[in-house]
């Protein structure tokens, strides 16, 4: 709250026009204090510095750098602000020690109180300078903390979501590069895979693998195909907040446990495979999106196209059609 008041207390000098002069000048109610260029210029110095670390944040998260180096300049920002705050009310800001307590406030003192307040930055002499180190500050503050919700995901133009490196005729390999067949895909059991000769950081890439009784299918009209043998294929990044899926629940006794399941172990969605990854249980808020898969001549299993939709959180303007296949 004291950094606050100091804030809008500089803002308020700062902002303020000179009266015009009358014949007789105006009694003071705080007495004039002699300027302080060094300390104007030292607010200033503090203030464009902050601007500069408030930049160097936007800049490294375009870069995704690590969390402690946004971490450090945003609190590098803070503090030069904090430090020109100080500077500004120990050498700017005329003070006076009243010798008894402040009476009770009244409607007619509200004039009063603003003398008190303009006449207080009697020291300071370079306004317009230090308006404009502080409008810098405040501008490249507030674009330090707008830039991340830029994460939040495309609003207007979702087409990036829908990018995958997956197509028709791509082999599903595992993590060491080894294309996966169908005859090594067994039930209840979880399996990653990646798109063959593709980039595996894309979020699209990565797979999860799974396999039930063909008989208990029940997938959403027109992919009647896309399960050869019942071997079904989703992305691994979870429609809540982009966590891996990374647990698959198999029931141990039939009549009492849940039927089996993809399970996000973040914020615990689940899944259900053989109905298309729709969702069951948890926060998420539309399915896995499913890629249908056929098997080649050689038992490796192979994309038969694209995914069932876009990959990744729910961001606004994600329920939209997907681009159409090729």
């Amino acid at each position: 709250m004291r950094l606050r008041g100091w804030m809008i207390a500089l803002l308020v000098l700062l902002g303020r026009r000179r009266r015009p002069r009358h014949d007789e000048p105006e009694e003071r109610i705080v007495a004039a204090g002699p300027p302080s260029p060094r300390a104007e210029l030292a607010v200033a110095a503090l203030l464009v510095l902050a601007a500069l670390a408030a930049a160097l944040f936007v800049v490294l998260y375009a870069i995704e750098a690590s969390t402690q180096a946004l971490g450090g300049a945003l609190a590098g920002a803070l503090g030069l602000v904090a430090a020109a705050l100080i500077v500004a009310g120990k050498h700017l800001v005329v003070e006076e020690e009243l010798p008894a307590a402040y009476p009770e406030p009244h409607p007619e003192d509200q004039a009063a109180v603003g003398r008190i307040v303009g006449e207080s930055g009697s020291r300071i002499t370079r306004k317009r300078l230090l308006g404009a180190a502080a409008g810098t500050a405040g501008c490249a503050l507030g674009a330090a903390l707008v830039t991340p919700a830029l994460s939040l995901g495309p609003v207007f133009d979702p087409s990036s979501l829908y990018r995958a490196p997956w197509r028709r005729g791509r082999r599903l390999v595992d993590t060491a590069g080894e294309p996966l067949l169908a005859d090594g895909i067994a039930t209840e059991t979880f399996y990653t895979a990646f798109p063959e000769g593709a980039s595996r950081d894309e979020l699209g890439a990565p797979l999860v693998l799974v396999r039930v009784d063909p008989s208990e299918l029940r997938l959403p009209p027109g992919r009647e195909d896309w399960a050869p043998e019942g071997i079904l294929a989703f992305s691994k990044i979870c429609t809540h907040a982009g966590c891996a899926v990374s647990l698959y629940r198999t029931p141990k006794f039939e009549p009492v446990q849940p039927r089996p399941a993809l399970v996000c172990p973040c914020h615990y969605s689940a899944f259900e495979p053989v109905t298309g990854g729709q969702v069951i249980f948890g926060p998420a808020g539309r399915p896995l999106p499913q890629l249908p898969l056929m098997i080649g001549a050689g038992r490796e299993l192979v994309a038969a196209g694209r995914y069932s939709g876009a990959v990744g959180p729910s961001w606004s303007g994600v329920r939209k059609p997907p681009p159409e296949r090729r």
